[in-house]
């Protein structure tokens, strides 16, 4: 009689990474929310002070100390921040008026197989105009989309903690 041995992997071992996609280069977000603008960069990286005081004033932690940032010649600020979906990382651009208030998001990586639908202009269409003074509260100032609550959420947090940074170290 052979002695044979089987070998079970789980299938959650498998990479759900596959469904990465990029939707905007860093030129190509930037000309999408400040056309024909000239953008400087002006990388930076926050203090702890900073730190703790945009956590206070966003409530939400600050996980990356170094700013992606552009300042726009004719006033107003770009953005590239990044938050957890459900597992994975969405890379997104926002784009600030030169008082502080959100322009334009843009989507540049997605790397969930789901949630995606955050990626609709009229979702991301509710952040327009909302400035540091906003609650930005999901379900009562921005609608969450079922199937993307996750997503929704955290991209709510990393808008209102952006907004939190420019209260804090952009003016």
């Amino acid at each position: 009689m052979r002695n044979s041995a089987w070998i079970w992997l789980p299938i959650a071992a498998v990479s759900t990474s596959v469904y990465a996609r990029t939707y905007f280069t860093v030129e190509q977000a930037q000309h999408a929310i400040f056309p024909g603008a000239t953008l400087v960069q002006a990388y930076f990286t926050l203090t702890d002070a900073q730190k703790r005081e945009i956590e206070q004033r966003s409530g939400v932690n600050v996980r990356f100390r170094e700013i992606r940032l552009w300042k726009v010649a004719e006033g107003g600020y770009f953005v590239i921040d990044e938050v957890v979906g459900k597992h994975e990382l969405i890379t997104y651009a926002i784009g600030l008026t030169a008082d502080g208030a959100v322009k334009q998001i843009e989507i540049m990586d997605y790397r969930e197989s789901y949630g995606y639908e955050i990626r609709n202009s009229r979702w991301r269409g509710q952040f327009t105009g909302k400035t540091p003074a906003d609650a930005l509260k999901l379900e009562s100032e921005i609608q969450n989309i079922s199937g993307a609550t996750l997503s929704s959420r955290h991209l709510t947090e990393g808008v209102k903690r952006i907004l939190a940074t420019y209260e804090t170290a952009f003016r």
